[in-house]
């Protein structure tokens, strides 16, 4: 803290009273939503609160947040400068405690009001939340430190963060109050995932109208484990003083996961600190079965070939250009002794039981057949209006008997509430199990590519083909989705041949990034490309797709290597060494030695990526810059040295030269003053620097 007038600060200091520091009894919910842990006194009429105290995992620490309230019973304004808090444990320990950016603008307190304020620190694994002590300190120039304890507030042992699922929770949304409670939890099962959907209302408990932050929200479990939930009707929610609403959370979590004692935590991410601070927390209900719903239900039906079990596992619903898809996650299982033929299904979507929407069957199965106790994975895929609104869903499975004769075999029933798409963190594989195309899919890495104008975002896929034969990779539609919902359409660089087994084909997924959108919390879609009802063949048009799986998103790798050497463009190593100019009449030579090591065993599609190697002279006066298509660094053949040209190829190289003839440039350039030379990786236009390196002129480099 900086200290400001101090004469002023003793006048104040003069007339304050000053209080015992023994910790204050906390107070807690009184069924309204409101919980006080304790209070301190700052004057005769004014106070401090201590509102509420947060504390969640944060990678190797635990982080928490404290929120605080500055109440003003006097006749002038209190200066917020004045007075901050320190957080310690019982055993003396101090941790540092920073006021959020976003509250750093609250300067002051107006006589009869109360301004709120929130704190974060880091806090060691060990520490929880009732080891907390929250100090509340001004400046008095009379102690040795300038500084004053007016009083502390112990974190009582029957104090928690998490509010009980019968009481509501006050949530302080920008300058306005909140209340959130649990309505109820509804969670169905299926052969992997429980399907929960959280109902939560908000009423706006302040007096003017707010629209919702951009919450982030997600089950956790005893054992701390969280699963994210995607939040329908959240988006851009306005909500008038008075007023309730209720938005439905749904996500996916692995069925070994016990269903017992799960957690609503909500948290809110500041931008500015690239963390997610807590919001609040409930305890959730016991879950009840979705009434009318038949998802995760199983179904027999008899056709001419046999007696065959439809399962409905997931419906989604799912952007697509200028439309949405409505999409049906189905298992047909043959419980039976004999192998059955696979029946020649359609069906359609109904709406309200008023709106047919026909649907394509898609096999996604390389099959012809199923075997006795076991099972074939459907999809069942239409098309509506991105703007259609429905209270009931009703799935209908047909059968195909001829041309003319269609029977209906089941049907399945859902209310409007969809499930949300399976989500992968970085260290969790996705495994698409489907018969003659099994693949493990796993980020490896997400780059940002920039020019003067726009940018754009590359994630590398890596698809491992876990059958026993050469498998061509499944074809993929993708988007990118933002942390404020935005969804960005993707392409997918087709790779052409064959992986072996246990080999990778390595996919580059792009997509353009519009001005200002982030890539913090940013998610990759994919899904399973289908074009006219079947999954789409190398060179076909997608027109649909199926099975999305959502991907937690690494960090953008922004690090530079300050040499050329050993310089990672994965799947290459590439390193440039040697490096010695030459001036000869109006010529000028750049020549250098390099090696380009390749990952064995790794399909991938470069087309349109390009290495640049830019020189700039020491006095920034002229530069130039030489550009390498990095589908041509492996061997072609018939290719040799001769015929190579200015190609880089894969391997180690000699003397390779670049020739420039420009009397411009050798006239403009500074040779008593180092080059520089840097290393970009290009695509569409946009670049990544790589490495730079600066060098003496004339003087070869090691």
């Amino acid at each position: 803290m900086t200290m400001k007038s101090p004469i002023l600060k003793l006048a104040a200091l003069a007339i304050s009273i000053s209080l015992s520091l023994s910790t204050v009894t906390p107070a807690f919910a009184d069924g309204e939503g409101s919980a006080i842990i304790g209070k301190v006194s700052i004057s005769e009429q004014s106070y401090f609160e201590l509102k509420q105290i947060h504390l969640t995992t944060s990678q190797n620490s635990k982080l928490a947040v404290i929120n605080i309230s500055i109440h003003n019973g006097g006749s002038s304004a209190l200066k917020v400068i004045d007075y901050w808090i320190r957080l310690k444990n019982k055993a003396g320990s101090q941790f540092n405690a920073r006021l959020l950016p976003s509250d750093i603008d609250k300067t002051s307190v107006a006589p009869g009001s109360s301004v709120d304020m929130t704190y974060y620190a880091n806090v060691n694994e060990s520490t929880q939340l009732q080891d907390l002590v929250v100090e509340f300190m001004n400046w008095d120039l009379n102690q040795i430190k300038f500084e004053r304890v007016l009083g502390q507030v112990a974190v009582p042992d029957t104090y928690t963060d998490v509010t009980p699922s019968q009481e509501g929770s006050i949530l302080q949304a920008g300058d306005t109050e909140v209340k959130a409670s649990i309505k109820k939890l509804v969670s169905n099962k299926n052969e992997k995932y429980h399907v929960p959907t959280v109902y939560l209302a908000l009423e706006n408990v302040g007096t003017k109208a707010i629209t919702m932050p951009s919450y982030l929200f997600s089950i956790r479990t005893p054992e701390g484990l969280l699963y994210p939930l995607e939040a329908k009707g959240l988006k851009d929610l306005t909500i008038k003083p008075k007023e309730s609403k209720e938005i439905q959370l749904s996500g996916t979590i692995p069925v070994a996961v016990s269903s017992d004692h799960w957690e609503l935590v909500i948290t809110e991410t500041a931008t500015d600190l690239k963390i997610n601070l807590p919001v609040a927390a409930f305890q959730l209900p016991a879950a009840t079965s979705n009434q009318g719903g038949s998802i995760g239900k199983a179904y027999s039906f008899t056709s001419k070939s046999g007696v065959y079990t439809a399962e409905l596992n997931a419906l989604y619903r799912l952007p697509w250009e200028d439309q949405d898809l409505v999409s049906g996650d189905i298992t047909l299982s043959n419980k039976g002794p004999d192998t059955l033929s696979i029946p020649n299904l359609t069906g359609y979507f109904l709406l309200d039981d008023a709106v047919k929407i026909e649907a394509n069957i898609v096999q996604t199965a390389n099959a012809v057949g199923i075997a006795s106790d076991s099972s074939l994975n459907l999809q069942m895929v239409g098309k509506i209006p991105y703007t259609s609104k429905y209270s009931r869903m009703k799935l209908v499975l047909q059968e195909k008997e001829s041309d003319t004769v269609t029977s209906d075999v089941v049907e399945f029933t859902s209310q409007s509430e969809l499930q949300a798409i399976p989500f992968h963190s970085l260290e969790q594989p996705y495994l698409l199990d489907d018969a003659g195309r099994k693949t493990s899919f796993k980020i490896r890495s997400l780059n940002r590519y920039t020019s003067n104008t726009s940018s754009l975002v590359i994630a590398q896929v890596e698809a491992t083909n876990l059958e026993k034969r050469y498998t061509a990779p499944t074809k993929l539609v993708a988007q990118f989705r933002a942390a404020d919902g935005t969804v960005l359409p993707a392409s997918v660089a087709e790779v052409k041949n064959k992986v072996s087994p246990n080999g990778t084909a390595l996919l580059n997924v792009s997509a353009s990034l519009p001005k200002g959108i982030s890539t913090e919390n940013m998610h990759l879609i994919i899904g399973e490309s289908v074009t006219e009802g079947k999954l789409t063949e190398s060179g076909g048009k997608p027109d649909s797709y199926v099975k999305p799986v959502a991907f937690m998103l690494p960090e953008v790798k922004v690090d530079v290597k300050d040499s050329l050497k050993d310089v990672i463009l994965y799947p290459y190593q590439i390193s440039l060494n040697h490096f010695g100019t030459m001036v000869e009449n109006s010529t000028f030579t750049l020549k250098f030695n390099y090696e380009i090591s390749r990952e064995g065993y790794l399909e991938t599609n470069v087309d349109g990526h390009k290495l640049v190697l830019v020189f700039e002279d020491g006095s920034g006066q002229k530069s130039f810059e030489k550009s390498f298509e990095m589908k041509d660094f492996d061997p072609v053949e018939g290719e040799t040295p001769e015929t190579v040209g200015t190609k880089l190829k894969i391997g180690k190289h000699e003397n390779f030269k670049i020739q420039v003839t420009d009397a411009d440039l050798i006239f403009k350039s500074s040779f008593l003053k180092q080059y520089k030379l840097s290393l970009y990786e290009e695509f569409e236009g946009q670049r990544k620097l790589l490495a730079t390196q600066k060098a003496d002129w004339f003087i070869t480099t090691d």
